[in-house]
């Protein structure tokens, strides 16, 4: 069983900074694409950013320039850097990753339970 637990979101006014963390743990042998989607109310969980196991990483048009996302492999961590946020960037944001639990032969895609990030104007 593999388990995510984010952490960082939080209030924060327009301008300011936020930085999420997600770590996996369980029965995890491999991950292979980390990321984190967001939801808003009214709106579909669309992607924010991604990394591959190779490091290569992909963002929304929306947040270039301003979210970076990084892992640690060591920690199985992956995190997100959020500067100049702004009122629509309020949103849950879960944290998801692609990996093959011990025992299995198929990836399998897993789901945190979601933080919540509120920009205030």
């Amino acid at each position: 069983q593999v388990q995510l637990v984010e952490s960082g979101g939080g209030l924060v006014q327009a301008g300011g900074s936020l930085r999420l963390s997600c770590a996996a743990s369980g029965s995890i042998f491999s991950i292979n694409t980390m990321g984190w989607y967001r939801q808003a109310p009214g709106k579909q969980r669309e992607l924010v950013a991604r990394i591959t196991s190779g490091g290569s990483t992909n963002y929304a048009d929306s947040v270039k320039g301003r979210f970076t996302i990084s892992r640690d492999n060591a920690k199985n961590t992956v995190y997100l850097q959020m500067n100049s946020l702004k009122p629509e960037d309020t949103a849950v944001y879960y944290c998801n990753l692609i990996a093959t639990p011990v025992g299995g032969v198929y990836e399998a895609r897993y789901w945190g339970q979601g933080t919540q990030v509120t920009v205030s104007s």
